[in-house]
């Protein structure tokens, strides 16, 4: 989905390279998951289990 390419290049660009390790992991990891999945996360429909997941689409909707 192309949305979902624009609010992760949106975090990527501000956030990532001062993001601690766990976070860039977690970023990582959300980028691997597939599309029907974290448009779930990003729409508040379901919540990521892994914490570093989570604070991360926490970053992602209020940056939007």
């Amino acid at each position: 989905m192309r949305e979902l390419d624009v609010l992760l290049l949106n975090y990527l660009e501000r956030y990532f390279s001062d993001a601690s390790p766990a976070e860039q992991r977690g970023f990582i990891a959300l980028l691997e998951l597939p599309d029907p999945v974290l448009f779930a996360y990003l729409t508040g429909r379901d919540t990521p289990t892994d914490p570093a997941q989570s604070h991360v689409i926490g970053k992602i909707a209020t940056t939007t």
